[in-house]
């Protein structure tokens, strides 16, 4: 920055705000989803905070599958030295 100071996105005491005001919001957003009357096509996605878990859920499986992927397509280091 110009003036030698830190971007507001890097500061602790930003850092520290928004993962409160997400899980706020997040735990809000579950608490409200019981009052909600749900239309499941399925029996499981009629449960309260079904959006929350399952996507949690997903984005681990989505990360491990990607590792997996990085393991099998990894080549050594020296792959294209001679």
């Amino acid at each position: 920055m110009a003036n030698g100071g830190d971007h507001w996105l890097v500061r602790e005491t930003t850092i520290r705000i928004l993962w409160r005001g997400s899980i706020a919001v997040l735990a809000l957003l579950v608490l409200v989803d019981f009052f909600v009357d749900h239309h499941p096509q399925f029996g499981i996605d009629g449960t309260p905070g079904f959006g929350a878990w399952f996507g949690f859920l997903s984005c681990v499986a989505m990360v491990l599958v990607a590792k997996a992927i990085g393991v099998v397509l990894k080549r050594p280091d020296t792959y294209y030295d001679e």
